[in-house]
């Protein structure tokens, strides 16, 4: 799936049936070895192939093209990367230390890996852009925004939740907050979608501070990314920050007890291996959250994979 997303061979099967021959010359690729792979891409449903050794697109392969909905071929860019495959090689390592093996395999961490990588960086933007999409529309007809006048998305990239929630709530104004380099993709979104006057992208480390005085304050995948020392840095800045009738709203996937089976406990072993981090059970969020000295108040549960923890100020 790697290599087919990486020499985009979506892109190159067009309508009509290609042979592996041509997409080869095409692509620089050796000719037999391409047709062997593209052979195998039929057994998983991503190709067909007609009479002789020519292929076509199946209705599945047509989600690996380049910019098709869903973001596929950047996911699969993104898990499937060389970095991805050395952390994950050394996982018994995360389980013997609880340590990210990718910090231990690369020398960087996750996020200083793609500060220096701007392509990966930005497969891994439209990854998580693609992975949380039903998420932005499922969080907005949840959550009842009306008391709110002002709503900061804290580590925000590229903005797909907040404006969300803007462009369904006209009363609203919010701040994108995070890195400089996450700063083009979000304000081009916040001007593509008209949301200039009600909306701006706000530059700064929330390991430093966030900005203050607003009603609300999302984290939407912020917490699950870290370790607790360094969430108990973020939830306190924000902590800081807050009126006393704000609230904070974490977004992400609570962990249900027991054997329910729920896509965060896969997840949570992701966030081992690369950055440390954890998904968290509403017993873990209250008693992390009560050590920043905010009250989780409900766990509010949406459409899709994901929850609403929402707090208050203790």
């Amino acid at each position: 799936m790697y290599v087919a997303a990486h020499i985009k061979l979506a892109d190159h099967l067009g309508a009509e049936p290609r042979t592996a021959a041509s997409i080869a010359a095409a692509t620089g690729m050796h000719p037999s070895s391409l047709y062997r792979l593209m052979r195998a891409l039929t057994v998983v449903g991503i190709l067909a192939q007609q009479d002789g050794d020519r292929f076509t697109l199946t209705r599945l392969g047509e989600s690996l093209k380049t910019g098709a909905e869903g973001s596929a071929r950047s996911a699969v860019l993104s898990i499937a990367s060389q970095s991805q495959w050395q952390a994950w090689g050394d996982f018994l390592y995360s389980v013997e230390t609880g340590e990210p093996a990718f910090d231990k395999v690369l020398n960087v961490t996750q996020f200083e890996h793609l500060a220096a990588h701007p392509e990966e960086a930005a497969h891994f933007g439209e990854t998580m852009v693609g992975f949380h999409g039903a998420e932005p529309a499922a969080v907005t007809a949840t959550y009842d925004f009306s008391a709110l006048r002002t709503l900061v998305d804290v580590g925000g990239g590229t903005g797909n939740l907040l404006t969300t929630i803007l462009s369904a709530n006209p009363h609203l104004s919010g701040r994108l907050f995070d890195m400089p380099h996450a700063a083009s993709d979000g304000r081009a979104r916040i001007e593509r979608l008209g949301l200039s006057a009600r909306c701006e992208f706000v530059t700064g480390d929330f390991f430093e501070n966030v900005p203050s005085d607003a009603d609300a304050y999302l984290l939407s995948h912020v917490i699950h990314d870290w370790n607790e020392a360094r969430c108990l840095t973020i939830l306190s800045n924000c902590r800081r920050a807050l009126n006393p009738n704000s609230k904070v709203l974490l977004i992400e996937m609570v962990l249900p007890t027991g054997n329910e089976p729920h896509p965060g406990k896969m997840l949570d072993l992701q966030m081992l291996a690369t950055t440390g981090g954890q998904e968290r059970t509403p017993e873990e969020y209250a008693s992390l959250l009560a050590k920043a000295a905010l009250q989780l108040t409900r766990v509010i549960p949406t459409a899709s994979a994901v929850s609403i923890v929402e707090a208050v100020p203790a």
